[in-house]
This record gives structure tokens, C-alpha cells and sequence, in this order.
């Protein structure tokens, strides 16, 4: 039998994109939104490989309807794409609880909570294969989303830990992280805090204008990330981390630098802070 995709937010961007590759390519594919009217037009065309299903990650009774849904249909789930996801601008001391909260309940909760749901068919069949779709933002922090950056720390610290619990199970896990595509993201689908400091205005406030006007001309193609996503589903030995696009393995890789003149700067100093060695 094709492979069983199942994608949440599909409405735009990466979702969007990957579903369109996914559904081209033959597979079947459980098409998620909020509203499913935002993605019946994704589905028309394949009345026999996809379906439009209404799933709002933060809400427990959806994620299990729309895994039931699944099952019912085809039986197994063999990819799942948690790309559902907000952003949210601000520096940290101007965010604002209830909007940290809302993206955290988006991005990390909600995606935990699908993975959740996923798991047991996955585990039964002892096969399937994770994305999740974090950004080099949760390899890298940058001033005006420290929060956002937090989620996807999150994102990618929990999909290490998942790796190595399921990958006996015969279960592949990939953290996604891209840099700037040319989606919503930078968009109307991120917020700006309603609080001002001016203390922030060349670190945070610069960062966040420089995002806001380089939306729609991100060097970053999602096709070509969708692309990419669907490669690695197809082979034997898929990586614990994909890194999209090359402003993400410039980000990745000057972080490595910088972690590696930190710790060895000052690795006598950590090693001094365990317990003298036992002379012999």
C-alpha cells in the first residue's frame, strides 16, 4: 500500500506546499486546517488519495477525531508533518503572557499532543517516519523572538528525546529546521507585541522591522523544501536534523563555532566544578 501522510496546517506555507508535492506524487494524504474550506480546493483533484479534515491542534477532541478519521479511511499513518505553527514578535521583557502562551500551546503542546495520537498506530506496525517542523530559530536565538525562539528549542529538544525512545521501534524521527521562505510567516500570521521599549529599538525592534520587511522575498523556496521533505521520507537511513535552505547552515554552523570557543575557553573552569579526583 502507498505511504498514509498526514500533515497539519495546511492552509499555507510548508503545509500548503508539502501537501501539493505529497498529493502529485500519488501518496495519500490526510489534508489538515482549522477550516477546511481553506484547503478543499488541495484535495478536489484526488477524490481517491486525499481528505480535508478540520483539526485545531490546541484542541484534544480534534486531534483525536482527525486520527480516527484516518484510520478509518486508510488504515495506518506512515507520515506525519507537525508543521502547524504561529510566531510572535517581541522582545522578551515586551512580550506579553497571552500571546506567549497561545504560541506555546501551538507549537509545542499541540504538536506534542499529535504525536501523541500518532504514536500507538505507528508503534503497532513498528514503522513511520516524524517531521516537525521546528527553524534554525530553535538552533540559533535571535533578538525580537526570544519566545518564538524558545518554541522551537522545545521542538527540537523533544524530538531528540523522541528519536532515541522510537527509533528501536522502527520509527524515524526528523527535525525540520528551515530559514527565511517565502511563506506566511513573517506575515499576517505573526503578531507584534503592543509593548514598546525604547531601550530595544537596535536590537529587538531592528530584527523584527528587518523580518517584517523581507517577507515575500526570502531566498527560501517552499516547493523545493517540500521537495527535500519528501526525499527523506524515501530513504533508508533519514537524518535526525535537515537543515532548509543556506542561510540555516550559515546560522547552524556559526553556532557551532561559537559553542566551541566557549567551551573551550573555559573548560578548566568546568571541569573544576566537579569533585577533585581520588588521588591514587
Amino acid at each position: 500500500m502507498k505511504k498514509v501522510w498526514f500533515i497539519t496546517g495546511c492552509s499555507t506555507g510548508f503545509g500548503r506546499s508539502l501537501a501539493t508535492e505529497v498529493l502529485a506524487k500519488g501518496y495519500y494524504v490526510v489534508v489538515t486546517a482549522r477550516k477546511t474550506a481553506d484547503i478543499e480546493d488541495l484535495v478536489k483533484s484526488y477524490p481517491d488519495t486525499a481528505i480535508a479534515v478540520q483539526l485545531d491542534v490546541t484542541k484534544q477532541n480534534e486531534i483525536e477525531q482527525a486520527v480516527t478519521i484516518t484510520i478509518e479511511r486508510f488504515g495506518q499513518i506512515d507520515v506525519l508533518i507537525n508543521n502547524a505553527g504561529i510566531g510572535y514578535f517581541a522582545a522578551v521583557e515586551e512580550s506579553e503572557e497571552a500571546e506567549v502562551r497561545k504560541m506555546f500551546e501551538i507549537n509545542v503542546f499541540g504538536l506534542a499532543k499529535v504525536i501523541q495520537a500518532v504514536l500507538p498506530y505507528m508503534r503497532k506496525r513498528r514503522s513511520g517516519h516524524i517531521l516537525n517542523i521546528a527553524s534554525i530559530g530553535g538552533l540559533r536565538s535571535f533578538p525580537g523572538v526570544g519566545f518564538y525562539n524558545a518554541t522551537k528549542y522545545a521542538v527540537d529538544g523533544l524530538s531528540e528525546a523522541l528519536y532515541k525512545e522510537v527509533a528501536p521501534l522502527g520509527i524515524n524521527v526528523t527535525i525540520i529546521a528551515p530559514s527565511g521562505f517565502r511563506t506566511d510567516w513573517a506575515g499576517r500570521s505573526a503578531k507584534n507585541t503592543t509593548v514598546k521599549i525604547e531601550d530595544y529599538a537596535t536590537t529587538a525592534w531592528k530584527n523584527m522591522g528587518d523580518i517584517r520587511g523581507y517577507s515575500g522575498s526570502q531566498p527560501g523556496d517552499p516547493v523545493r523544501a517540500a521537495k527535500a521533505m519528501i526525499q527523506i521520507t524515501e530513504t533508508e537511513h533519514p537524518p535526525l536534523r535537515l537543515l532548509l535552505g543556506a542561510a540555516a547552515l550559515r546560522g547552524a554552523r556559526a553556532k557551532l563555532a561559537e559553542l566551541q570557543q566557549d567551551f573551550d575557553t573555559w573548560a578548566t573552569v568546568t571541569e573544576g566544578a566537579d569533585f577533585p579526583k581520588e588521588e591514587a
